[in-house]
Formats: C-alpha cells, sequence, structure tokens
C-alpha cells in the first residue's frame, strides 16, 4: 500500500491509504485510526443506502436541509447529493486532516464534495453539538433539519472514543432530537446485525422507528455481508 497522509489527532494517529487490489484490479482508499480500519471503498453499499433510505423517509420533503455526522470517504455525503437537486447539506467531521484530503483532492470524491455549493464541510464534534442549543450550523445557532445521518462509530455499542457512549443513550438521541423538524428523520449507520435494544431505545424517544438490514456481496470472502441502517422519525406538527 501507499500512505497517503499520517496525521495525529486528540483520538489517535489517522492515516489515509491506497493499495491495488490485484484481485478485483481496482485502487482501494482506506481510512485508518491507528491500526483500526474506519472506513475502505471496497464496501460502500450501507454507506450510500444510509443516504437514500434517509432520503427516502422525508415525504418528499422539497429543498430538504441535511446534515451527516462523519465524512469518512465522502459516500454517504455524495448519496445526499446525488438524491435531490435541491438540498442544503452540512457534513461535520471531527478530524481536521480528513476534511483537508478532501479540500486538496486526495480522494476520488473530494473535489466533488469540496466544490459543490449545495455542501459546507463543517470541522467540529458531532456528539458536542448534538448535545448542544446551537446545533449543527455554526452560522445559524438552533437550526432544525429535515434529517441527520450519523456514520461515525462502528455500532451503538462498539465506539471509536468512548466518550461517545452517552450519544446512544435515551438522553443523547432526545438531544439529538431537538435539531429536527416536525417528522424529521434520524439515520444511523452500524456495522452490525440490528440490536433489538437499541430499536427499543429509538422508539422510547422517536414517534417511530426501525432497522433496515442492508446485505452485499464482500469481494474478499465471496459471501454476503450484512449491516444496519436505522431510521427514527419525530413527531409530526400539531396540524398534521
Amino acid at each position: 500500500f501507499e500512505e497517503l497522509d499520517y496525521c495525529p489527532t486528540p483520538i489517535g494517529a489517522v492515516s489515509l491509504r491506497r493499495r491495488r487490489d490485484l484481485k478485483l484490479d481496482v485502487d482501494v482508499f482506506e481510512i485508518k485510526l491507528g491500526d483500526e480500519s474506519l472506513m475502505t471503498s471496497l464496501f460502500t453499499a450501507s454507506e450510500i443506502a444510509l443516504a437514500r433510505l434517509g432520503l427516502a423517509a422525508l415525504d418528499d420533503t422539497p429543498a430538504p436541509e441535511i446534515v451527516v455526522g462523519g465524512l469518512g470517504l465522502g459516500y454517504t455525503a455524495n448519496a445526499v447529493l446525488g438524491c435531490t437537486a435541491d438540498v442544503s447539506l452540512i457534513v461535520v467531521e471531527a478530524l481536521a486532516p480528513v476534511i483537508e484530503w478532501h479540500e486538496n483532492g486526495l480522494l476520488p470524491l473530494g473535489a466533488t464534495l469540496a466544490n459543490d455549493p449545495r455542501c459546507r464541510l463543517v470541522q467540529g464534534d458531532f456528539f458536542a453539538m448534538a448535545a448542544s442549543d446551537e446545533g449543527f450550523d455554526p452560522n445559524a445557532p438552533g437550526r432544525l433539519f429535515n434529517a441527520i445521518l450519523v456514520d461515525i462509530d462502528h455500532s451503538p455499542e462498539a465506539l471509536l472514543d468512548a466518550r461517545s457512549s452517552s450519544f446512544y443513550r435515551p438522553e443523547g438521541l432526545r438531544g439529538l432530537a431537538r435539531h429536527l423538524k416536525p417528522r424529521g428523520v434520524f439515520g444511523l449507520w452500524s456495522d452490525a446485525l440490528p440490536d433489538d435494544g437499541f430499536l427499543q431505545r429509538l422508539r422510547g424517544v422517536f414517534a417511530e422507528a426501525r432497522a433496515e438490514p442492508v446485505t452485499f456481496e464482500n469481494p474478499l470472502q465471496d459471501r454476503p455481508f450484512t449491516q444496519t441502517v436505522y431510521l427514527a422519525r419525530t413527531k409530526g406538527d400539531a396540524a398534521s
């Protein structure tokens, strides 16, 4: 492999690597945090499904206002932009090097996202923003959104940083829900199979919630692999 960049961060060293997969005859981009793999361009079906399922749950909302938590390789954000022409998107990423990789064109989708006027890349702690009154738009404190789609931790139980654990509990989920408009959608990516315990937590906070398994072919193991997209919706307003 070729290491394109390596940077220390508050939660560990993050690196961007490119390697050639001779079996598939493709370049593979990977982001690693220490020795832990965060994302690979070999597996993007569920990241794209997070965007498509999240926006499909919006009841044909015109000009939706969307937050994506976690930039990564950019597949969820790119899918949001591809779902509808008239969209306003904020992507919150805690690690400054990841934003720089996109802005400097080191990643295949980097120029697409960085140069799209509908998309704004914001460096910040997504979980702290979710818990705050100000929310996710530094230019408009308290702004509400139609959908907030999150792909940061491996799952609600497998975390990159233990400090985010409270987000997946009822209090943290209620904090997130405050930043959604009526009938707004919360979408969450998970590397694991559906978790009934977490689904019950969602149903205790939101008006409705479900888990959507996303199954795709694993080209390294030649077998199907299943990840999960959780979808939850806030209540409608008094007139709905």
